[in-house]
């Protein structure tokens, strides 16, 4: 059940990135030879106008084949016959269409469940919030000039900032007040502590305020997934703590153990949200301005923009073709990565 669950999730996601460039593909003209779920044979399939719809034998991943997308087609409606901004909409209304998602599924799970507000519920003794006035009650509004909405981005800043001093601002009875921390060295937890409490437990706002803090929860996944990407450049994290497709899984595996005891809304709330991490997270990897990625083929689109001449079709595709090798490199390294730890137990 596990498993068919994260086909489902992985499916549904990458499916509708491929729906972005399809839709703007055909908005623009573009002849859009295959639209297809998964990879590999074809499972079932049946052609409508111009393009075949199918179903591949291996339910992971999916594709927009356009003609001439990565070729030099001279057929009626090829991608290269379009204008270069036509071309940039088409790649980029993927990563797009996932953060749309990611919006809309952050609608369903904060208009059912609420959010959680950034508000201290007790402060530990000896700790600088302590020595800095802080107390039970207080609103944290933002962090070195950075806005919060939620008690998780205050845990996630401090991660990812670990041992920087803070400018905190926060709210008190309807008065704004700042104060400056150096956070402490804990050796139980082994991580740079404030010394505040605060509760994860979610309270439902205002249909304006639902739709407000969607927007919140999207901006709060990208940044997460671009502090993750620069720890990981600069060795905060190392490869062992990368996840890939088989550690996805078990991640969804265990979120849906710990979850069905309270429950079916319980469970599809926490499928909802995983899957709007998991959005979010796929449209900021496609737009990394790497070869084979989304982000890549816009890098050489803007090119052409300001130089005003199309990059030589071959060249292009050469180096989207090594892009691709290494990525797939990378996703076998993972793969074996994931399989190790959950054999070894780590």
């Amino acid at each position: 059940m596990k498993i068919v669950i994260a086909i489902v999730m992985f499916s549904f996601i990458i499916l509708f990135h491929e729906l972005g460039h399809f839709l703007l593909a055909k908005k623009n003209k573009i002849r859009v030879n295959e639209f297809c779920l998964g990879l590999g044979p074809t499972l079932i399939g049946f052609t409508r106008g111009e393009t075949k719809y199918s179903i591949k034998l291996l339910p992971f991943g999916g594709a927009c084949m356009m003609e001439g997308e990565d070729d030099d087609s001279d057929a009626e409606g090829s991608f290269g016959s379009k204008s270069v901004w036509a071309r940039i909409c088409v790649v980029a209304a993927g990563p797009i269409f996932n953060f749309i998602l990611a919006f809309l599924f952050a609608l369903i799970v904060l208009g059912v469940a609420g959010f959680d507000r950034p508000v201290i519920t007790g402060v530990r003794e000896g700790f600088p919030a302590e020595e800095q006035g802080l107390a039970e009650g207080d609103v944290i509004t933002k962090l070195n000039g950075k806005r919060i909405h939620f008690y998780r981005e205050v845990s996630s800043y401090t991660f990812f900032h670990a041992g920087e001093t803070l400018d905190v601002t926060y709210e008190r009875d309807g008065q704004e007040y700042t104060c400056t921390i150096e956070p402490e060295y804990d050796e139980e937890s082994g991580s740079y502590l404030m010394g505040i409490y605060g509760t994860y437990a979610r309270t439902r706002g205002t249909v304006l305020e639902t739709l407000q803090y969607s927007v919140y929860e999207i901006r709060y996944w990208i940044n997460t997934t671009i502090d993750s990407l620069r720890m990981l450049v600069t060795g905060g994290v190392g490869f062992n703590e990368l996840s890939g497709p088989v550690g996805i899984v078990k991640n969804i595996g265990d979120n849906y153990d710990a979850s069905k005891e309270a429950g079916v809304l319980s469970v599809v709330l926490t499928m909802l949200n995983y899957s709007i991490m998991l959005s979010a997270n796929l449209g900021v990897m496609n737009l990394l301005p790497i070869p084979a990625l989304d982000g890549g083929r816009l890098v050489f689109l803007l090119v052409e923009a300001v130089r005003r001449k199309k990059i030589p079709p071959e060249k292009e595709g050469m180096v989207h073709f090594v892009g691709l090798v290494l990525l797939l490199l990378l996703m076998v390294a993972v793969m074996f990565n994931d399989i190790r730890k959950l054999v070894m137990g780590g």
